[in-house]
């Protein structure tokens, strides 16, 4: 299956994401201080995963990405058969990691809010959705999580 072609802007976008995630990365595991014991281990892994399945959330998007809600698609294939809004959730898997690592207990208010903004924003595109697509997309819902 070929990839999704992306419009420049959102190409150009994706690359910096990745160039992000990478001196993120590269900070968690070379910068935050801290003993490399299963804890922190685990951290990375979760890190990692996490970003595998957000650019591959994201990438399955392809031109149906916005900042804000629009429904130009509905994308109902690879992760998107299963996760509604993987890009929220696996983003939230992201910072989780990150969180294992620094361990600083007060940091998981961020991930709080994070997960409170993630579901603000996925109501208010499933409204969007519903309106653009009606009995499609109120169909795909009762198969997909989140």
């Amino acid at each position: 299956m070929n990839a999704p072609r992306l419009r420049p802007n959102l190409l150009w976008f994706l690359w910096l994401q990745v160039v992000l995630f990478s001196v993120w990365l590269y900070a968690a595991i070379f910068i935050v201080p801290g003993p490399w014991d299963w804890l922190r281990r685990a951290g990375v892994v979760l890190m990692m995963v996490g970003a595998v399945l957000f650019f591959t959330a994201r990438i399955q998007l392809g031109n149906s990405f916005a900042i804000r809600a629009q429904a130009r698609e509905l994308v109902t294939t690879g992760l998107y058969s299963k996760i509604r809004n993987p890009v929220y959730l696996f983003g939230a898997v992201m910072v989780a990691g990150f969180l294992i690592i620094v361990r600083k207990p007060y940091w998981f208010l961020v991930l709080a809010i994070l997960a409170v903004a993630q579901i603000l924003r996925s109501r208010q595109e499933a409204r969007v959705l519903e309106a653009r697509f009606g009995d499609r997309y109120r169909e795909y819902r009762k198969h997909t999580w989140f």
